[in-house]
């Protein structure tokens, strides 16, 4: 954890703590059973989905950006030639909960090898995605997409139907979409295995 971090955090995380403890246990329970039933709170349940698309099959690169939880600007611009995860996610999504330790063992692993990392929150406030940067170990900023007229969903929603949270996007160093996973990550070793087969293509494309 960084000291910038814990220290933008820590008072976020005090003023709202004892509203999330009141809530969660309940919340959790509704929005795990709205998961399962597909119902109409703005999502519907993935089941792990994945596909995958070749170079030459590729759509053009997606252009998106917006305010992170810390108040900074994060887009396309800060990824462009660097393979880039973008995981939709709020912290109330229990799926999105779950998967939260395989993105960090991902990015823990890729990161000094300069993979990006770009989270989208769909519904919280800063102080809610940042207490959950805290509860998670997450290092990476998330871009605040709900108070953004969710613009970064729609960047994506015309290539990609962006139906299910969580949803896992890998763009290649042209910022195109490489592969998706629509629903909980299977694992740390699906994300390694999806991010590794982009990291590949680089050395090709240099002998081009």
């Amino acid at each position: 954890m960084t000291t910038r971090r814990i220290a933008a955090v820590t008072a976020a995380a005090a003023a709202i703590a004892i509203g999330l403890v009141g809530c969660s246990t309940n919340e959790s329970d509704t929005l795990s059973s709205q998961w399962q039933e597909g119902s109409d709170k703005g999502y519907v349940a993935g089941d792990g989905s994945s596909a995958s698309f070749p170079a030459s099959d590729r759509g053009d690169a997606v252009e998106f950006g917006g305010e992170t939880e810390f108040g900074n600007q994060l887009g396309s611009a800060d990824t462009l030639g660097s393979v880039t995860v973008v995981n939709f996610w709020y912290a109330g999504c229990p799926p999105c909960r779950a998967e939260a330790p395989d993105l960090v063992e991902a990015y823990d692993e890729f990161a000094p090898q300069g993979v990006k990392f770009v989270g989208v929150n769909t519904r919280d406030q800063a102080a809610q995605a940042q207490q959950f940067g805290v509860e998670f170990g997450i290092e990476y900023e998330s871009i605040l997409d709900n108070p953004g007229g969710r613009s970064v969903q729609r960047a994506f929603a015309g290539q990609i139907p962006l139906n299910a949270v969580p949803t896992t996007l890998i763009l290649d160093t042209e910022g195109r979409i490489a592969h998706t996973v629509v629903g909980q990550l299977a694992g740390a070793s699906q994300l390694r295995t999806l991010i590794t087969e982009t990291l590949e293509e680089q050395p090709a494309a240099g002998k081009n």
